[in-house]
């Protein structure tokens, strides 16, 4: 390793701002279909959450004041062009069904890519993309 460089693994979680716990975990198990991850403790910290896993990487949910504006009205319409996190998956065709039934609103990649750009209740905006497993 030379002077100074760091090694990076991958993204461990990714922590969302949730205004209320219990519709969060409806959205992220119920239309998402994520499971928690048992193993976290959050009665160990001072706000309620839960971890939820994305294939090897987890998302925690964390119920607390949001500085930023959960209005989507306040928000780009199109996710690409604000803050989100990306995540790699086997079909888009399966996700946007599941969006449809749900009645969720998405946006597909402006530059052509297989990509799908969507919000949660919070306003936290995700992206997925489809491509096979690169770990």
């Amino acid at each position: 390793m030379s002077e100074g460089k760091l090694t990076f693994h991958g993204v461990h979680h990714v922590a969302l701002i949730c205004e209320n716990l219990e519709r969060s975990l409806e959205f992220y198990q119920g239309v998402l279909g994520m499971e928690i991850n048992p193993d976290r403790p959050d009665h160990k910290l001072p706000y309620r959450g839960a971890w939820l896993w994305i294939g090897p990487e987890m998302i925690h949910l964390m119920e607390l004041p949001n500085p930023d504006p959960a209005d989507s009205a306040k928000r780009p319409e199109h996710g690409g062009r604000d803050r989100h996190f990306c995540v790699g998956m086997a079909s888009l065709d399966a996700l946007a069904e599941k969006l449809d039934k749900a009645g969720i609103t998405y946006t597909r990649s402006m530059s052509g890519r297989a990509a799908i750009f969507f919000r949660d209740p919070d306003a936290n905006c995700l992206e997925c993309v489809e491509l096979a497993p690169w770990r």
